[in-house]
């Protein structure tokens, strides 16, 4: 199903629907376009238009299959950052355990493209959503997927909806980061609770515990370790309760992109068990990383001899105004650009005469996006004009890849090699 799924993406035909991609590629199938190896700035390309480099995203796949190896840690990256099938396969072949997901389509979106481990990070209590699940689980025997639950109530609506599956679903119990946080279940107690509905119904398996340390209230290194050590406790307290009776494994996951050092950390302190451990890691930003919020926060800062992720997007926009020494606006906004967590910033611009491109410095800054416009302070002596290309760094992944349907892979010297399809 897989690679079949994979074969109609590239046999997909390149239209309207696909911005920034050249006008005279209509009808053109999107491996015939790849195979022409156009360049991004002299082939017909329209800005906006988002690229991701080659060369670095090659590399930031390669460093977390390291880091992860090295760890001794399975990985299963959050799909939902990307939502590019194309891309969750390069994440397998390069070692992933599987994807984690948020959702039920998107759970979907993987299915059809062939991905054979889902982690669900969500409980999910949709009655139509779960016997679809169902269906898919007794339908694939090879197909495996793990959900959250956190109530009570919950268990007993999936339990509601999955009477009669041929295959129980597998869950982690969810343990809140915190008062105040998102998800999950606040106490031990309640945990134990949620544990013991499990076992009173045939439709669900328990088979581990997870949480997100990213949600940690005021989370410093400490913080984020205390609660990481309270999530392998309760691992080890069902463990010593008889929970896990039977099982082949138990699922022991966290792992957001800026904490996976202390998850690290903690899960190689995990004891040994009744059965072994999958220490499941779920980080997703990496795979793009960014210029902004995740160069901050990774903790490649904070441990530096372990390696260091690349940004790999760049939005490239067209200086379509100067109407003041002080002012210009290029032709990308909220539209294009991700901007929840930092406006963009430019990073190059490439002259619009010589195609020379050069570092934009301190003198260009993103101020403000309007919706199909950004909004650009240019300082005295600024080296920008009208039709100049401007080369943008996006901060936060998973709006980013969210606005684009079809992106091209670019390297170094400009060379289209490849577009990645996306599915939101």
């Amino acid at each position: 199903m897989g690679v079949e799924a994979l074969a109609r993406l590239a046999a997909e035909r390149v239209d309207h629907r696909f911005k920034g991609l050249p006008p005279d590629a209509d009808g053109l199938t999107v491996a015939e376009l790849a195979g022409q190896r156009r360049n991004l700035f002299t082939g017909g390309f329209t800005t906006p238009v988002l690229a991701l480099s080659a060369e670095r995203l090659e590399h930031n796949l390669a460093l977390m299959e390291a880091y992860s190896e090295r760890h001794g840690l399975a990985f299963a990256p959050h799909g939902k950052t990307s939502m590019a099938p194309q891309l969750f396969w390069r994440q397998i072949e390069r070692g992933a355990w599987g994807i984690t997901l948020a959702v039920p389509h998107q759970v979907r979106v993987a299915r059809e493209f062939g991905i054979e481990r889902v982690f669900l990070a969500n409980e999910v209590v949709d009655p139509a959503a779960l016997r679809w699940i169902s269906a898919e689980l007794a339908a694939d025997p090879s197909f495996r997927l793990v959900c959250y639950v956190d109530s009570v109530r919950g268990v007993e609506l999936m339990d509601a909806a999955l009477r009669g599956s041929a295959r129980p679903v597998d869950v982690v119990v969810e343990l809140a980061a915190g008062d105040g946080a998102r998800t999950g279940v606040r106490t031990e107690a309640e945990c134990a609770a949620v544990a013991d509905a499990v076992a009173g119904v045939e439709t669900l398996r328990l088979v581990g515990v997870a949480g997100y340390e990213g949600e940690v209230p005021d989370a410093t290194p400490e913080r984020v370790g205390a609660w990481l050590r309270r999530l392998v406790a309760l691992a080890v307290a069902f463990d010593e309760a008889g929970r896990f009776a039977g099982l082949e494994e138990i699922v022991v996951s966290a792992g957001g992109s800026a904490w996976f050092d202390a998850v690290a950390e903690v899960f190689d302190e995990i004891p040994e068990l009744s059965a072994p451990v999958l220490k499941l890691l779920r980080s997703g930003a990496y795979v793009s990383h960014d210029a902004g919020h995740y160069r901050r926060l990774t903790p490649f800062n904070r441990v530096p001899e372990e390696g260091a992720l690349e940004p790999a997007f760049r939005l490239w926009a067209q200086v379509v105004s100067r109407p003041s020494p002080e002012q210009a606006f290029a032709n990308a906004g909220k539209r294009d650009a991700a901007y929840d967590l930092d406006l963009p910033t430019v990073e190059v611009v490439r002259d619009a005469g010589s195609g020379e491109v050069r570092d934009a410095g301190d003198g260009i800054a993103v101020t403000g996006l309007s919706d199909q416009h950004a909004w650009l302070r240019t300082r005295a002596g600024a080296d920008v004009s009208v039709g100049d290309w401007v080369g943008l760094g996006l901060s936060h992944p998973c709006t980013s890849f969210d606005k684009w349907k079809l992106i091209p892979v670019v390297e170094a010297d400009g060379t289209v090699v490849e577009y990645v399809r996306t599915y939101f």
